[in-house]
């Protein structure tokens, strides 16, 4: 094996769906989304654990949001079952088995209401989701 795939095998490690979440959160944040909430569905749900909602505030934003996430859930070995809407651009569905994501047009959102329609799921706190910090990993260990 290379050096170069040596270095790059942590990066395909399966990452827990907590950290899964944060790191949805971030890459949304950086490519300017808004509003951004995380919905642990675990109490609720089966099927996934947890739901990554922001919104976007153009075609173009929720596209690269959506390209990007995908980019660096790719990095950790995460792979996209589904994706929905993105030619329509209003209401993007990611879907990656343990979290799913959507991506709203400010509208879209405030029509569909997701947080309400799931107002008993719990919010997790995003606290500083800047790159740099560790935000993601100490949460998870916090909810554990």
């Amino acid at each position: 094996m290379s050096e170069i795939e040596n270095h790059s095998l942590p990066h395909q490690e399966k990452i827990p769906s907590l950290e899964k979440a944060f790191l949805v959160a971030r890459t949304a944040m950086e490519h300017r989304g808004q509003d951004i909430v995380i919905l642990d569905m675990r109490d609720l749900m089966t099927l996934f654990d947890f739901f990554v909602i922001a919104s976007g505030t153009s075609r173009r934003q929720l596209h690269a949001m959506s390209e990007h996430i995908d980019e660096a859930l790719s990095q950790y070995g995460a792979r996209r079952l589904g994706i929905e809407g993105f030619g329509d651009s209003q209401w993007i569905l990611l879907d990656y088995g343990d979290v799913v994501v959507h991506l709203f047009d400010p509208e879209t959102r405030a029509f569909y209401a997701l947080e309400d329609l799931w107002a008993h799921a719990r919010r997790i706190p995003l606290g500083p989701l800047d790159p740099a910090t560790d935000a993601g990993p100490s949460a998870a260990t916090e909810l554990s």
